[in-house]
């Protein structure tokens, strides 16, 4: 399976590679337009600030190739908050792909502490990125902003204020959680993604 990785000036990305590595698949971590459109399936992850991702993703012109893929896309962390509409992070418009904001954690009591960090459980889980994840499962969090719950949610965890783990549109998947740093839940969620491109890609060459 051809598996690629966005490459831009986001961190952790290194952590996702040995990820999909573990699961005994080399991915091509790649800003290459034309590796991004022809892979089987395409990761988005990072940790970073959202306008200056965006501003990276916009002069490279990876903006607009990340809205047109067609393939399965998984978007981490802020990956998946530069997928939505706009975020409250240095006023920034997104890619749009979700039309929906990012919005700033405003915390009630002092016990709330920003970035949200750590391990939570996530719930009303319904997608096929979690068959065989249990409700109530536990994943690594690290967040100051997030995205509400909203008709794209597939996954919700509560910090604050409930909001959306996991977000869904057609072929676009994004979790604010990291699973590739949620032990064997996150592993479970990454081979079932890798699972879903594959059979997509198994049915798309059988009708070519």
């Amino acid at each position: 399976m051809d598996v690629a990785i966005v490459k831009y000036n986001a961190g952790n990305i290194y952590s996702v590679v040995n990820a999909i590595r573990r699961l005994g698949i080399e991915p091509c971590l790649t800003d290459d337009p034309e590796k991004l459109k022809s892979a089987d399936c395409v990761l988005f992850p990072g940790q970073g600030e959202a306008s200056g991702a965006m501003k990276y993703l916009h002069e490279h012109q990876l903006d607009q190739v990340i809205r047109e893929l067609r393939q399965p896309v998984l978007g981490i962390c802020i990956g998946q908050q530069l997928m939505c509409r706009h975020s409250e992070e240095g006023d920034t418009d997104c890619l749009g792909i979700f039309d929906t904001d990012v919005c700033l954690f405003r915390p009630d009591s002092r016990e709330d502490k920003i970035p949200a960090m750590g391990w939570n459980e996530i719930t009303h889980l319904k997608s096929p990125l979690f068959n065989g994840v249990d409700e109530g499962s536990f994943v690594y969090f690290v967040h100051s902003y997030f995205v509400p719950v909203c008709p794209y949610t597939i996954a919700v965890a509560d910090f604050v204020h409930p909001y959306s783990a996991a977000i869904r549109k057609d072929n676009f998947f994004a979790t604010q959680f990291h699973p590739e740093k949620s032990g064997l839940v996150g592993e479970r969620i990454i081979r079932n993604f890798l699972n879903f491109a594959f059979e997509g890609a198994n049915h798309k060459s059988k009708h070519q």
